[in-house]
């Protein structure tokens, strides 16, 4: 589990690799990711926008930007949780995510939240010692 705080909301992230939809021989990998927000302070919050930055193995990088997070933009009360799974394709079989989400206060200030980065492993990659 991954797990950044900016302010008085937490982001956590789980990835989980998915050998089921990945096909390795066809340079194709998988990945779901959970995440958790939690709205720890006294203010309403709601997700407005989501920014990705995909890398892969090879350095490759993907930006992703959209309104809210799987179709929603969650209103979270003080104290909330809301919770989500997404996922993302590789063309290899390792990489890394990191982004930050668009929050807005119920008077209409806007702030960003950190996203922590994240490793997306499979079993397929090869195992550096450092």
């Amino acid at each position: 589990m991954y797990t950044s705080t900016t302010g008085s909301v937490t982001v956590s992230v789980k990835p989980v690799y998915l050998d089921d939809q990945s096909a390795p021989d066809e340079n194709h990998y998988v990945w779901a990711y959970q995440v958790r927000i939690e709205n720890n302070g006294d203010r309403k919050i709601q997700l407005r926008t989501r920014y990705w930055r995909i890398t892969d193995a090879r350095g490759r990088v993907q930006e992703v930007h959209g309104d809210g997070v799987v179709g929603e933009q969650p209103v979270l009360q003080p104290g909330a949780v809301f919770e989500y799974t997404s996922g993302t394709p590789l063309e290899t079989p390792s990489g890394i995510m990191l982004g930050s989400y668009q929050m807005e206060t119920d008077g209409g200030d806007r702030f960003d939240v950190a996203i922590p980065a994240f490793s997306l492993d499979s079993p397929y990659q090869p195992i550096r010692l450092n």
